[in-house]
């Protein structure tokens, strides 16, 4: 009777191989999407000790760039990566002024960008109706000197 009962040793291992399969689809995943969340214009951005400024977190700001060229681009519409003429900022950002007129707005320049070119960029928000622009800076790698 013995020989007819077998006892089954059980299997104290844990088989990984699905799991590998499962890490491997999710980093092809964060591979693919990855560069698919950056967004903007690439622009060299100048060093500033300035404080960050505070928005509501789900309020996305508008945002001009304007590249070392000296193009300029609004993060407002589906070609957010095309240059836009002035008359198109002026339009976009006034759409969006006239909805929600407390929407922080920023500029981005490059550093090599002339002043008068961040002006002229600033001066189409002002048209816009914008009543405050901010500008959008790296920190700077040195703490400043305490005076």
């Amino acid at each position: 009777m013995a020989s007819t009962l077998q006892k089954r040793k059980l299997m104290g291992e844990i088989n990984v191989v699905p799991y590998i399969d499962v890490m491997l689809v999710l980093l092809i995943i964060f591979m693919v999407t990855a560069p698919l969340l950056t967004q903007g214009v690439e622009v060299d951005l100048p060093e500033a000790a300035a404080e960050p400024i505070k928005s509501e977190p789900n309020e996305v700001p508008i945002v001009l760039s304007v590249d070392a060229a000296g193009n300029l681009y609004i993060n407002m519409g589906d070609d957010e990566d095309t240059p836009q003429n002035s008359r198109e900022i002026v339009a976009r950002t006034a759409a969006v002024l006239r909805n929600r007129p407390d929407v922080p707005v920023l500029v981005k320049a490059d550093r090599a960008v002339p002043y008068g070119n961040v002006v002229g960029a600033m001066v189409l928000l002002q048209q816009a109706g914008a009543d405050k622009v901010g500008f959008v800076t790296d920190p700077l790698d040195t703490y400043p000197v305490p005076e």
